[in-house]
């Protein structure tokens, strides 16, 4: 029941900024609802350079060896990311012994909000592996495009400009150890099912 609200409410909130951003001449109905789900080609290699959550320059070539779990966010997003890495992490303890093999990484399309300290503090409430990614706008930009996860910002009706959200990709990404790319998991997948198709690739 819990899962239908939320979904609900995520519905609602799309239709709602995308009638917005219709009417100001924004990113239209459709290119939200594109980005709910964002599959990527299998064989597609996905490079990025970004700083982790310890304040540490890392590349996709830092995790080679490893298969990523990788998530775009915000930490003000206000359901849909905490949904997400909850059930990624969830995913991860079904795994059990086989997810020593795979590291979860949550990117954020938030930066001017989201350091390297914030991205510490939010990503301990989840798994203990995850590992939060933060950079400049331009290595955001790069590092999206080679998931092809998208993201807009959502001005607040206030005009507040220090109070928006972030439209995004609620897409899980599964890379494997050489960085190409294996499969993606939709907002709607359940634990059970991202770890027993993850456990597919091991």
């Amino acid at each position: 029941m819990a899962r239908i609200i939320i979904y609900s409410a995520l519905a609602l909130f799309l239709v709602f900024t995308g009638y917005r951003m219709l009417n100001e001449g924004r990113p239209s109905l459709g290119t939200l609802r594109d980005m709910a789900s964002a599959p990527f080609t299998p064989k597609q290699t996905h490079p990025f350079t970004l700083t982790d959550h310890n304040g540490q320059k890392v590349s996709d070539k830092s995790f080679r060896g490893q298969f990523l779990l990788v998530f775009f966010g915000y930490t003000h997003c206000p359901d849909v990311c905490p949904t997400g890495l909850l059930v990624m992490s969830q995913a991860m303890d079904l795994l059990g012994a086989d997810a020593a093999r795979v590291t979860p990484l949550f990117i954020t399309v938030d930066p001017a909000r989201d350091g390297p300290e914030q991205l510490k503090d939010y990503v301990a409430n989840f798994h203990q592996r995850l590992v939060g990614l933060t950079g400049s706008e331009a290595q955001i930009e790069d590092a999206a495009k080679a998931y092809n996860a998208r993201y807009v910002r959502l001005d607040g009706e206030d005009g507040d400009k220090e109070n928006y959200f972030m439209g995004h990709t609620a897409t899980t990404y599964l890379t494997g150890p050489d960085g190409v790319a294996l499969t993606s998991f939709g907002h709607e997948t359940s634990p059970e099912d991202m770890a027993a198709e993850i456990r597919k690739f091991l």
